[in-house]
């Protein structure tokens, strides 16, 4: 039996929280566990293309194809990993919400471009690496998602702006615009067991989203940090180090709930 491939927005619109190094290296995990996997990079930052070893290409993102000029199929490329492919992002991605706030229909254009490449059955799981924001672009992956990941810093604001995200989610729901849609997991990031604030937020943050919370925390790590300057994904940069060790149960986790979901 064919299982169906599993659209995964990774999205917090506080930036500098581990979004982009948790989308890049979970999907990198997931790939090298057996999984057929595509990075959708939906931020115009690109970080998520560099960081997995693609140039940032003028042309090169989903820009045209949300405005419904050509395919999604035509921009996927092949990454330099096994069983892992990207559709890279560049500064024009800017321009979407703008462009995308004014088209017909506009919070289903991302649904719509990715529909025929779901149906051709060729990836597992796709990833959205959504803009740092709430804006059209991350609505519209929320639209064309199964679930949101959300990665979270250990930090005094952590569940700020979780209730907002959380609200937008339900609207989506309530409205149909994605009545599938559900909180795949939270994931804690960046996270220093020696300092009792890191231990006091994620102690908040299991006791506000119970199970929801991933087991795996991913640790404040200088190799994590390194990685993406030499666009390689931590398991595939410093495979033994605590970084790639904690993405690498962090993906066992994370399929173990796909699979529970199907």
């Amino acid at each position: 039996m064919h299982v169906p491939t599993k659209v995964i927005a990774v999205a917090n619109q506080k930036g500098g929280v581990g979004k982009t190094t948790t989308a890049v290296n979970l999907a990198a995990c997931v790939a090298e566990a057996g999984q057929r996997v595509l990075v959708f990079d939906l931020d115009p930052q690109a970080n998520a293309t560099s960081g997995l070893g693609l140039e940032k290409t003028e042309g090169a993102s989903a820009y045209r194809v949300l405005l419904g000029e050509g395919s999604l199929k035509d921009k996927i490329k092949k990454s330099a990993y096994k069983n892992l492919d990207v559709v890279p992002s560049e500064v024009d991605l800017c321009g979407a919400d703008f462009e995308l706030a004014r088209a017909e229909n506009h919070l289903h254009r991302l649904a719509v471009a990715l529909r025929p490449v779901v149906e051709t059955g060729a990836y597992d799981v796709v990833f959205v690496d959504c803009p740092p924001s709430l804006g059209v672009l991350t609505l519209n992956a929320f639209a064309a998602s199964d679930g949101v990941l959300v990665p979270l810093q250990c930090e005094y604001y952590a569940l700020e702006g979780i209730s907002m995200l959380n609200r937008v989610m339900a609207q989506l729901h309530e409205n149909g615009v994605n009545p599938r849609l559900e909180l795949v997991g939270v994931v804690m990031t960046m996270y220093d067991g020696r300092t009792k604030l890191s231990q006091q937020v994620a102690g908040e943050v299991r006791e506000h989203f119970g199970e929801k919370v991933f087991e795996t925390m991913i640790p404040r790590s200088t190799r994590l940090a390194e990685a993406p300057s030499f666009g390689k994904p931590i398991i595939h940069y410093d495979k033994y180090s605590p970084g790639s060790a904690a993405y690498e149960l962090l993906a066992q986790e994370f399929l173990a709930r796909l699979s529970g979901s199907k």
